[in-house]
Formats: C-alpha cells, structure tokens, sequence
C-alpha cells in the first residue's frame, strides 16, 4: 500500500492565534501557515505551547481563525495521532482502525485495514487486543489507525517519542511514505526526527510563544539521517533549541 494521490491536499493559514494558561499568554496574536501537501515539524522546550498550539489547530482550545485554502472547515478533516496510542482495550486491533468508520455510520474497509497492519508490520494480528502487543506493536497501530481516516490534514503530538530508536526509525519510514502529499503538522522534541520527516521546520519560543523562521531541509522524506548536510542541520537546530529554552525560561 501506498500513499493516496486522490485526495486533494489544502493549505491551513492561522491567524491570531490565543491562548492563556494560569493568567500567562502562553502565546498571542500568532500567525504562522501549513502549506499544501507538507510536513511541518514543530520543535522548542516543553512547556512553552506547542501541544496546545496543536490543539488549537484542531479547534479543540484556544481563539484564532483557522483558515483552509478551499474555504472549508477543518473540523472533520483531519485525523489525529496523539502520543498515547489510545487504543480501545476491548476491540481488536483491526476494530480500532475501523471504529472512526463505525462511529460515523460508514461501512469499514477491512481491505484498508489489512493493508494497512501489513504496512506497518502488524500482518496477522488484527483480531488480536492490544494488550497482548508490545508498545511499539501498539504505536504501530495507532498509526494505522490515523491512515485509516484517510484525511487530508494529519495533526500529530510526538507520536513517536515512546518507542525505541529502531521502531522509531521503522515508523518515520512508513509515515513518511503513506503521509506523502497530506497537510502534516508534527510536534516533535526530536530535532533529527523533524530533519527526516519535515518539510519545513519551526522552533516555537518566548513568552509569549513565536516561530522562528521556517529551516527548509533538501531533498524528499525520509531523510537519510547520516546525511552531512542533515547532520550539519541537526546542529544548527540544537542551537537554536538551546536559545529558544533561554527565551522561554
């Protein structure tokens, strides 16, 4: 299974975005853009907003207008991956990629499904229930699960920062590839994730919060991560991490 080019990616603009935490503006008259069809990574110190800047992409806290290129609304057009897996302990793993189906009233492609658990190398264990899978079998699934949406904006909150660094390098592989031509925004504390995956690359600081320029890597993900020039980069937004955690302390 590959990515699918039949859905038409669509750009999201963000404009004024607002959000307070204990009385402090954790970020204020923000705006800052998600071009069509890329991945855009978003780094900086915990704590300085880049989960709830997701969240409020989503619509789910904050003010802001949040705009998309075809004049659609957002809501109902992306699919979410968090940093837990979130998987329903009672379902198989196949029932949870086909429960967003169920709940909407749709009939669920079991094909999709199989393709998809085959993807992420969980080939044979779709009737089984997450417990009985590692943690990596799990955040694999929970992956499957966000493709199975199959929605052009994909909003993503460090789901890989449990796994080990091979499952983790297995995994940016696959989303890499079946993300292809999506509206990605992915949270990440990872600077050579966000070098592998992101089209463009913000580190968010300050208080309140703003993005710095976006750092555009060469070439196509995944990124190969012995490259020299991702190396060099990888440096270069360590210290831009470093500074960022001075300006937000």
């Amino acid at each position: 299974m590959t990515a699918d080019h039949s859905i038409r990616p669509i750009s999201i603009s963000v404009h004024a975005a607002r959000l307070s935490y204990a009385g402090a503006a954790l970020f204020d008259a923000l705006d800052f853009a998600l071009p069509a069809g890329q991945t855009t990574c978003l780094l900086g110190p915990s704590g300085v907003g880049k989960t709830s800047l997701l969240r409020l992409v989503a619509g789910l806290e904050g003010a802001g207008a949040v705009v998309c290129s075809d004049g659609g609304k957002l809501p109902g057009r992306y699919a979410w991956m968090a940093q837990q897996d979130l998987l329903l302990p009672w379902l198989t793993v196949t029932g949870n990629l086909m429960l967003g189906a169920r709940l909407r009233g749709e009939r669920p492609d079991r094909a999709r499904a199989d393709g998809l658990l085959q993807l992420v190398g969980l080939a044979g264990r779709g009737d089984d229930r997450p417990a009985s899978l590692s943690g990596g079998m799990r955040q694999r699934a929970a992956l499957a699960r966000t493709l199975m949406e199959d929605r052009p904006v994909v909003l993503m909150d460090e789901p890989f920062s449990a796994l080990d660094a091979i499952t983790r390098y297995q995994l940016q592989d696959a989303a890499a590839e079946l993300l292809a031509g999506r509206t990605v925004m992915l949270v990440t504390h990872d600077p050579l994730e966000a070098l592998r995956l992101g089209h463009r690359i913000h580190v968010m600081a300050g208080r309140p919060a703003r993005l710095d320029e976006a750092l555009e890597p060469a070439g196509h993900p995944p990124r190969d991560p012995r490259d020299p020039a991702i190396l060099a980069l990888q440096a270069e937004l360590l210290t831009r991490l470093v500074s960022a955690k001075a300006a937000t302390a």
